[in-house]
């Protein structure tokens, strides 16, 4: 019986290996062999993710003819991985990807590092900052004081409860966009929101336009869900989105669904304005597509004198093509797992309906605890705290890097949690391999592209700041050294930091 569970073509894998891109080969640098170039390539794909564990890789003369090499090289490389470990074989059923014995099976997101590794790894992977206390204490406390009522009921509130979804439905009427509470269904952070939207307007095969790049986390959930993923290209630096691509990616592809961030867009930082909303809502109303906005973001402008566009819902006055994303997590705490989507009645109804099937509903004492924050003017306070926190550590993570590593090119966003960097033709994917050795973690540009796009990009969060920033920078641009003189294989090289 085969040991593979799922396949990666010829082509496929050509692609995802063409984009493994590094700098040129300076004076005295040694090329590896093609063998073990290829074979380091696969290697990483299967370290990031981007080939799963147990996939079954191409016949030798298939994927010698996608690459245009020998197979005597895609041999040598195949038989190399099988010694490492990541590769397993058996006649008659091929080769299939693995993992060494002892190694832990590669995340196809970005998961937060264990506690009992934060000592002596700097986490870059996560775009998420420590809780603003004393607000999560407090708001915790709230909830258990509004409890009891609740604790009387069977506590499953499939549309989230009544107090929260009547909060969240004035706040966006003061924003200037009438709400009812029909129109709000409360869910298990944007992550579920997007689940949810996702199982009711995409179903397998369906076509999602999504931006290039995009959040890594929501791609891979449609990945997963078999939807069809339609690129559609970043305007440059932080301009946000192109229009005339989004227009004609709309017109011809016809996707079921459109995925987009406009406010302070992760990575990349862009900001939509005005005018590009409006744009983008005809666009897809003209081609009956459903626009999803997800506004986990929002909140999170870092400059004083920053004016914030209008909600991507306020130029749908009808309601009949876009839906809205908020979440906690971002603005407040990603361990507050509360979100809400932001639709007509009737959209929201069948989100509810759906979800029986699901997760049933949130969390009583979350909503709870949101509920307090909104209602107090706690949330307003915190959010505060949280932007002064993100905007220093911008500022840190920004200088540090400037200094560290002149070459790398990006643009400073004026909002948001996240700096999309260039990282002057070294491979994102190689440099992540290196900072894990070097003891710094951070997501290469791949992971928020599709098939192999963004391979010289990294993703910095501003999750740290003062010294640590510093030392973020520093083994970074060791993790470069290291890349730039080819260096590759298991190292101890990782040194402890506590900040």
């Amino acid at each position: 019986m085969a040991q593979w569970t799922s396949a990666v073509g010829a082509a496929q894998l050509a692609r995802l290996l063409t984009s493994q891109q590094d700098r040129p080969a300076g004076p005295g640098t040694k090329r590896p062999p093609a063998y073990r170039a290829l074979a380091d390539g696969i290697r990483l794909l299967v370290l990031e993710g981007r080939v799963p564990v147990a996939a079954r890789l191409p016949a030798e003369r298939e994927l010698a003819l996608a690459l245009s090499v020998s197979r005597t090289t895609v041999a040598a490389a195949y038989e190399a991985l099988r010694s490492e470990g990541f590769l397993e074989s058996r006649r008659g059923a091929g080769s299939w990807t693995a993992v060494p014995a002892g190694n832990p099976l590669p995340a196809r997101g970005l998961e937060p590092l264990p506690p009992e590794a934060l000592g002596s790894m700097i986490d870059l992977g996560t775009a998420a900052l420590p809780a603003p206390e004393p607000w999560l204490t407090r708001s915790v406390q709230g909830a258990l004081e509004e409890l009891p009522p609740y604790a009387h009921t069977h506590g499953d509130y499939p549309a989230g409860l009544p107090a929260l979804r009547s909060m969240i439905a004035d706040r966006y009427t003061a924003r200037g966009i009438a709400t009812m509470p029909e129109q709000i269904m409360v869910t298990t952070g944007a992550m579920g929101a997007m689940d949810a939207i996702c199982h009711l307007f995409a179903g397998r095969g369906e076509r999602i336009a999504v931006e290039s790049p995009s959040y890594a986390n929501i791609l891979q959930l449609m990945r997963e869900g078999g939807a069809r993923l339609v690129p559609v290209a970043m305007a440059e630096g932080l301009a946000g989105w192109d229009m005339d691509r989004w227009r004609q990616v709309l017109r011809e592809a016809a996707p079921r669904l459109a995925y987009v961030v406009a406010d302070f867009h992760n990575p990349t930082g862009a900001l939509a304005d005005d005018d590009q909303r409006r744009r983008l809502v005809d666009a897809a109303r003209s081609a009956g597509t459903v626009l999803v906005a997800d506004e986990t973001m929002t909140e999170l402008w870092l400059e004083p004198d920053l004016e914030m566009p209008r909600p991507v819902c306020a130029f749908d006055p009808a309601g009949s093509t876009v839906i809205t994303v908020g979440s906690a997590s971002k603005a407040f705490w990603a361990g507050m797992r509360i979100g809400w989507v932001r639709a007509a009645p009737d959209v929201i109804r069948s989100l509810v309906a759906a979800r029986a099937y699901a997760d049933l509903g949130t969390p009583v004492l979350e909503q709870l605890a949101v509920n307090w924050l909104f209602g107090t003017g706690g949330w307003e306070q915190a959010v505060e705290l949280r932007r002064g926190q993100a905007l220093e550590n911008r500022d840190a993570l920004v200088a540090a890097v400037r200094r560290e590593l002149p070459d790398w090119e990006f643009e400073v966003p004026r909002g948001g949690l996240t700096l999309w960097v260039r990282t002057g033709g070294l491979s994102g994917s190689r440099l992540a391999e290196a900072g894990e050795r070097v003891g710094v973690r951070v997501p290469s540009g791949p992971r928020f592209g599709v098939d192999g796009a963004f391979e010289g990009y990294v993703r910095l969060p501003f999750t740290v700041g003062g010294a640590v920033a510093d030392e973020a920078a520093v083994r970074l641009a060791a993790a470069g050294r290291l890349v730039e003189n080819g260096v590759s294989g298991g190292s101890d090289a990782m040194r402890p930091f506590v900040a």
